[in-house]
């Protein structure tokens, strides 16, 4: 195990080892944002859309959607200077820990938990852990995602 923050940098398969750490950058998540999500996705539930709805189901404040913290995360991770060098997301386990409200601030560490390869010689796939957090360090999401990573290509010809 590395354990280690990742410098800037493109990171195949067998180049990311277990340990190894992206920090990412931070995003604000805004009373625009949220409205934008439900317009795009339909769901207008009432703690998304206001206060007073919030409010109504024991929250102070408007909520964000866990998916669209889940997708601002998922952004983060693509702006990272170090990243992973990836064809696929094969999917997540997430849990929602605690709310998100109008005016958070949320940002991510990810950890390469476990890899394995696959028989294509060119792929593998790194198990990512997550852990995202607000401003006030509450984890607020965590969860993993399975990336399906590139892998050097070995040359078959020998020099002579």
């Amino acid at each position: 195990m590395t354990d280690h923050q990742l410098p800037p940098g493109l990171y195949d398969f067998d180049q990311a080892q277990i340990g190894d750490r992206i920090a990412t950058a931070s995003v604000a998540v805004t009373a625009e944002r949220i409205a934008a999500f439900a317009d795009l996705t339909g769901d207008r539930f009432e703690i998304h859309l206001s206060d007073e709805g919030a409010q109504r189901h024991g929250f102070p404040h408007q909520v964000a959607h866990g998916l669209l913290v889940l997708s601002l995360v998922d952004g983060l991770k693509n702006q990272c200077p170090a990243q992973f060098r990836a064809l696929a997301s094969l999917g997540w386990d997430w849990a929602f820990r605690k709310p998100v409200f109008v005016g958070d601030v949320i940002s991510a560490v990810m950890e390469v938990d476990a890899k394995r390869p696959t028989s294509h010689p060119a792929r593998g796939i790194l198990t990512v852990g997550f852990q995202v957090t607000n401003q006030r360090g509450d984890v607020v999401q965590k969860g993993r995602n399975q990336l399906m990573a590139y892998r050097p290509v070995q040359s078959s010809t020998s020099s002579t």
